[in-house]
């Protein structure tokens, strides 16, 4: 009987799994994790989760149970640290698993901050796992003087809950401004503008230095020299495609499990998908960080482990809450050279290379998200005039 193993119990391997079963495979299916509990939603981790306001149990994609019923051995709190290609193994724990094929789901690990500039003092947080927001949960809520590290959408949602925690929330920002590489000046502007009038200080183009204290922070240096008290600091500096296991393994993995159209590495027995793959788009490779992503290309990978051979192409969209703003995001704006904004019932921005449309950002818009999402989505030709002009009905576009 065919075993097909799956390493990395996130979204992007649950999908996976799921879609294995929904497809007819009858064969074995384990799923491995590093974390203790089974597959969970990571965004309203750092959101409601944290506010107090979702409930633990909600978290779990599914029940454990649901993992017997569709006969899917877990193996939890058991990372995986060793793939033999030529044997066709995993070493899970002290055991050897062999496999017919095997695809690695490992997702993303936060960034950092390096010891030597304080990373390791008492105070110290980053957000990304269950475990994370759990330690945060109760030092957060004591804590007066909140220091953000990184400007980005998990630093300034971060900010967010702290602030409506009650705390003094300074976010730090090394760049030029905030969200530098993933979002217009314009749509940074407006959600510096949404923090700024919830009493959040944002220190743009300062770097850090340092962070202080012994053996708990108290204040953040920065390189100008001065230092921001802190009771509390939470990183946000970016995250790290967990691609480790995959190199030791002599699989090409340079910046993400390097795969083709279909989700396969440079191994045909091994596959990767979600945040930490590495697949074409556009003509170069990409790794889309984001929950649908990791939810498509799961499933477009299992049903190509099985035969389907159909190449992915994604549809990439996102959100960011913070406060009671809601941010979507359709499309990817990498190359754009024209952004034209409406206001209608929020307002957006509409990124456009030439006369091609390659994303949106909505604030507080859901018609111009979902407008611009099925653009994107059936490749219209829409000019940026046709957007800039107000009196141009967003729904009718989608008509022609």
């Amino acid at each position: 009987m065919a075993h097909f193993v799956v390493v990395g119990a996130g979204q992007a391997g649950q999908s996976l799994c799921a879609t294995l079963r929904a497809e007819g495979f009858d064969g074995l299916i384990t799923l491995v994790g590093a974390e203790d509990v089974p597959p969970y939603q990571r965004p309203p981790l750092s959101k409601g989760y944290l506010l107090g306001e979702m409930a633990r149990e909600r978290l779990f994609l599914r029940p454990e149970a649901w993992y017997a019923d569709q006969d899917i051995t877990l193996r939890l709190g058991q990372p995986a640290h060793g793939i033999d290609p030529a044997a066709k193994t995993v070493r899970v724990g002290d055991d050897v698993l062999p496999y017919d094929q095997l695809a690695i789901t490992t997702g993303l690990v936060a960034r950092p901050l390096p010891a030597e500039v304080g990373g390791d003092l008492d105070g110290v947080f980053t957000i990304r796992t269950l475990a994370d927001i759990d330690a945060l949960n109760a030092p957060l809520r004591a804590a007066g003087r909140v220091v953000v590290v990184g400007g980005g959408y998990i630093g300034l949602e971060a900010a967010a809950v702290a602030r409506k925690l009650g705390a003094d929330v300074t976010v730090i920002e090394a760049g030029e401004r905030i969200l530098g590489r993933v979002a217009a000046s314009e749509t940074a502007a407006e959600m510096r503008a949404i923090h700024a009038a919830h009493g959040v200080t944002i220190r743009e183009n300062e770097a850090l230095e340092r962070l202080t204290g012994t053996g708990s922070v108290d204040g953040a240096k920065l390189q100008s020299g001065e230092v921001l008290p802190a009771d509390l600091v939470i990183v946000g500096i970016g995250v790290l495609p967990r691609c480790l296991i995959a190199a030791e393994a002599g699989l090409e993995a340079d910046g993400g499990v390097v795969v083709d159209e279909l989700g396969r590495t440079s191994d045909p027995s091994i596959w990767a998908a979600g945040d930490c793959a590495l697949f074409p788009f556009r003509g170069a490779h990409v790794r889309l960080e984001s929950v649908q992503n990791a939810i498509d290309m799961g499933a477009a990978v299992a049903r190509n482990m099985l035969g389907a051979g159909a190449a992915y192409v994604p549809e990439p969209w996102f959100w960011s809450d913070q406060y009671d703003t809601h941010l979507q995001i359709a499309g990817l704006n990498t190359g754009y050279d024209r952004l034209v904004t409406r206001a209608d019932t929020g307002r957006s921005h509409w990124y456009f290379c030439g006369e091609s449309l390659r994303a949106v950002d909505a604030i507080d818009d859901a018609r111009a998200y979902m407008v611009g999402k099925r653009l994107l989505a059936a490749g219209a030709q829409v000019s940026p005039e046709e957007i800039a002009d107000p009196d141009t009905d967003l729904k009718a576009l989608l008509k022609r």
